[in-house]
């Protein structure tokens, strides 16, 4: 267990104390770290359920609670609580960047029932044709530390900017004592693909700092229209820089086999297994 670092030491406690504990009858429920840790060799090496060695015990029991974790939303209650503990010792760098990365599905994530209802389940499991067969896209927020704010899933053909607004939204992160949860990031950078006057004026309206280049098209147009064109848009290109950290978050993720290529028919599975990845970083900072 000490391959996955987190779950050992301070990072596995905290992490324990959230588990869901078992009640009502039925037989003892296999120890919470072996599954976890059986779940994290499932999607660092990419194998199938069905190729879990025996030492983690029936891949049933494994599968079984991945999923009820999956859907009762325990993943992303580990998650929130571990960046909530990161902001409460203000080790939570606010100055985000989001960004896209698209993942190849293997032919065993296509066939999943259609008009399937689950709840947080979309119609097109979060699964699309493009060039490159059926892809998953990933749209994630990461803070300044290279770790995963929020995270939205689309089919892989679906333009970035669409979804800016609703991984944005994802972002809720609870703090100690009353109040509402933060939601609201300092500054935003983006590439090219973010910039457009709606998501200009989502971030102006909320007062957020926005570090988005504009495209040789836009620029063009503004100049060829001249004063109608209006002003250029701020950009700080030093602080641009700091775009990479998205970047650097997306290939942490990439590292486990099962993430850089979908085999999840359902993308709410599929989400469950990036929420776990996300847990491991944060717990281990």
């Amino acid at each position: 267990m000490d391959r996955y670092g987190w779950l050992t030491g301070p990072g596995w406690e905290e992490v324990e104390a959230l588990l869901p504990t078992q009640r009502g009858r039925g037989g003892r429920w296999r120890d919470h770290r072996t599954v976890i840790d059986a779940v994290c060799w499932k999607y660092r090496t990419g194998a199938p359920w069905r190729d879990l060695p025996a030492s983690f015990g029936p891949w049933q029991t494994v599968y079984n609670r991945f999923r009820r974790w999956a859907r009762d939303g325990t993943w992303r209650t580990i998650w929130t609580a571990l960046q909530a503990r990161a902001d409460a010792v203000s080790e939570i760098d606010w100055l985000v960047s989001v960004d896209s990365t698209v993942v190849r599905a293997h032919q065993h994530a296509a066939g999943a029932r259609v008009g399937q209802r689950l709840t947080g389940e979309p119609e097109d499991h979060a699964m699309g044709r493009s060039r490159g067969g059926l892809t998953t896209k990933v749209h994630l927020v990461a803070d300044g530390r290279c770790r995963p704010l929020a995270l939205v899933l689309s089919a892989g053909q679906r333009n970035d900017a669409v979804f800016f607004e609703a991984v944005m939204a994802r972002i809720r992160v609870p703090r100690p004592g009353p109040g509402r949860p933060r939601t609201r990031p300092e500054q935003v950078s983006a590439d090219r693909a973010y910039s457009s006057r709606a998501i200009r004026t989502y971030l102006r309206v909320r007062r957020i700092r926005a570090l988005i280049p504009e495209p040789i098209g836009q620029i063009t147009n503004r100049k060829r229209r001249g004063r109608a064109g209006g002003r250029p848009p701020g950009f700080d290109p030093e602080g641009y820089k700091i775009r990479n950290t998205v970047e650097r978050c997306i290939a942490r993720l990439k590292q486990w086999r099962g993430i850089a290529m979908r085999t999840d028919k359902l993308a709410l599975h599929f989400e469950a297994a990036l929420t776990v990845a996300a847990i491991g970083i944060w717990a281990r900072t």
